[in-house]
């Protein structure tokens, strides 16, 4: 029999996350043994994209000591100034994950957010994980002229990203902030990804969709759900054996 990969997956809580349904994902976690990887697809916060909490974001403390793995940049954690980028996503003690976002000036040193993270269970599996975000400045917008980063096009972003993460690993995810629409194009034109997580159109996706080839979940918004996603190896390739929406509402 292969390996199992649990994967438990949360987006657009909005600063939605009581210490019920935190509880309830933290039983979920430490329930679905050890190969199992908690992350999400970002907006996790509320303020708004140029809005800033000045005492830091208590949601991604919560979602710290939760134990996720990793999450994409959402358009709500983003802010056009590093400074207070920086601030907005220091309560994460995870990878802030955005492959397609870079300085517009060269030399200006490391990111805020990280491209990809490589995260290796207790039973041995290497897993890559990394993000896309909805293009929130391009070289086209005239923000670009007080922004200190540009974003790329996710999916050349996202190829380059495959090129270089899927020989290190035996399962690669995306996690994306850049919407559903943006996910299926993705996973159309691309080969190599196991699984694309997605956020930012607050899909309710009770099954994966595997219309363009690799499977695509997300679920929902608001704290509403936690995805979970079992994939198993069958000889070299990892398929969905199992997927549901667990309502974290509704739970006694």
């Amino acid at each position: 029999m292969g390996l199992v990969l649990t994967i438990l997956h949360t987006n657009d809580f909005h600063n939605i996350l009581e210490p019920r349904q935190a509880a309830l994902i933290s039983a979920l976690l430490k329930s679905s043994g050890p190969d199992t990887l908690l992350v999400d697809a970002g907006d996790a916060i509320s303020a708004g994209n140029v809005g800033v909490r000045m005492g830091g974001e208590p949601i991604l403390t919560t979602m710290s000591e939760l134990g996720y793995a990793a999450m994409a940049m959402g358009n709500r954690e983003f802010h056009i100034a590093e400074a207070v980028l920086r601030h907005k996503i220091a309560n994460a003690s995870f990878p802030v994950l955005c492959a397609n976002m870079r300085f517009q000036e060269s030399g200006r040193g490391k990111l805020p957010t990280q491209a990809n993270t490589i995260v290796t269970t207790s039973g041995g599996i290497r897993i890559g994980i990394f993000g896309v975000t909805v293009p929130m400045v391009t070289q086209r917008m005239a923000a670009r002229v007080v922004s200190a980063f540009v974003f790329d096009d996710p999916l050349k972003s996202a190829k380059v990203q495959v090129d270089q993460l899927r020989s290190q690993v035996d399962v690669l995810i995306m996690l994306s902030h850049a919407g559903f629409k943006t996910d299926l194009n993705i996973a159309s034109e691309l080969d190599g990804l196991d699984l694309i997580i997605g956020g930012h159109s607050h899909a309710v996706l009770k099954e994966p969709d595997l219309s363009m080839g690799v499977p695509v979940v997300q679920a929902g918004s608001h704290g509403r759900f936690v995805g979970r996603v079992r994939l198993s190896q069958v000889g070299s390739r990892w398929t969905v054996s199992f997927a549901d929406l667990i309502d974290l509402n509704a739970q006694p």
